[in-house]
């Protein structure tokens, strides 16, 4: 079998060392006799991987003690309507960022809950520039101020975090999750779901500083309060235990491979290569999103029409690279380039790049 390039936007490519090291392991999981698919949650085996990986994340991300790791079913979507009950208290309102599709979801139904404040809309630029973070006016009293920090489908990226002051900066990282090193103690909370840097589609991880916990409300159904997971060690129900034990496999991966600094300088270059080939196409391909907030992540990029758009993309599959169709709502290309994706295949997306701006420019 030859393994294609994934560029899709999630659920995302995952390490190969680590696809195989589920193989091996999928019918007889270290001697069990059983899958990990079919074993209890409450079994030592499985014990062992649910912290395990929860002390890998602390250890990656070199977190602070004051802060809880969940993995939670549900993916980040249902973060959106968790955060605003946890924390989204009477009387109080939240600030929000409105930078593309995800930041938008997320205020849809925040909105349904409780008083959102705008602080930001990049409508007007159709979401392709973001401002300054030092230039966002807080709300000293909001009750959390939410951002999103990479938007998958327009390809912007905060560089920088705002100074939030006492109110909780709250950050959806679903697409950028463990790309990069964190302040972690600028933050309240970040989420995010695990289809794109951390494993298959299935969990969300959580991680709140415990100060902001304890204001969540008491008045909620037990599986959506934090702090019910919190008390629980993310087991208060049965995990998504097959996901969580996907994740714990690529966390060591990561670590095998330098940690965040072996990834960040891995980023560095792998962007480059992308970026560099549409800077170098002399505007056969061009890049909407302003200089200083393009994605790691996900670059989009057009090409000089949408009949060339669909041939770029019919010849790069047939080459082997899939998943580089631009979100339907915003059209053109993308390229996702995740943690997993190996230098290998960035090269060749930049080469094919080369190839056909030369016979259709």
């Amino acid at each position: 079998m030859s393994r294609k390039y994934n560029f899709n936007a999630g659920p995302s490519t995952l390490p190969l060392p680590v696809l195989k090291q589920v193989q091996e392991e999928m019918v007889d999981y270290h001697g069990m006799g059983l899958s990990l698919i079919e074993a209890s949650h409450r079994s030592k085996e499985y014990d062992q991987i649910h912290n395990e990986t929860i002390s890998l994340i602390k250890e990656l991300l070199d977190l602070p003690s004051n802060y809880k790791v969940l993995l939670l079913g549900g993916g980040a979507t249902l973060q959106f309507s968790m955060i605003p009950l946890n924390f989204l208290n009477s009387g109080k309102s939240c600030d929000f960022t409105l930078t593309g599709s995800w930041a938008k979801k997320a205020y849809a139904d925040s909105e349904k809950i409780g008083n959102v404040n705008v602080i930001f809309d990049g409508a007007e630029g159709k979401y392709t520039t973001l401002p300054p973070a030092s230039s966002l006016e807080i709300d000293p009293d909001a009750a959390y101020l939410h951002l999103t920090s990479n938007e998958t489908i327009q390809g912007v990226q905060w560089k920088e975090w705002p100074d939030a002051g006492n109110v909780p900066l709250i950050a959806d990282m679903s697409s950028d999750i463990l790309s990069r090193a964190l302040p972690m103690e600028k933050f309240g909370m970040i989420y995010a779901g695990a289809q794109k840097n951390l494993g298959p589609a299935g969990v969300a991880l959580a991680i709140i500083r415990e100060d902001l916990l304890e204001t969540a409300s008491k008045n909620l159904t037990a599986y959506l309060s934090y702090k019910t997971h919190a008390d629980g060690n993310s087991l208060y129900n049965t995990p998504p235990v097959f996901p969580i034990y996907c994740i714990n496999l690529v966390l060591k991966w990561v670590k095998q491979g330098g940690g965040m600094q072996g990834i960040e300088q891995r980023t560095a270059e792998k962007t480059s290569v992308i970026y560099g080939a549409i800077e170098q196409s002399s505007g056969f391909y061009k890049c909407p999103v302003s200089e200083n907030c393009r994605s790691t992540m996900n670059v989009v990029f057009t090409l000089p029409s949408e009949d060339l758009d669909k041939n770029f993309i019919e010849q790069a599959a047939s080459e082997g690279m899939i998943g580089l169709k631009g979100h339907r709502s915003v059209g053109g290309c993308r390229a996702s380039i995740y943690n997993a994706m190996p230098p290998e295949g960035v090269k060749a997306l930049a080469d094919f790049m080369k190839e056909f701006a030369d016979k259709n420019g």
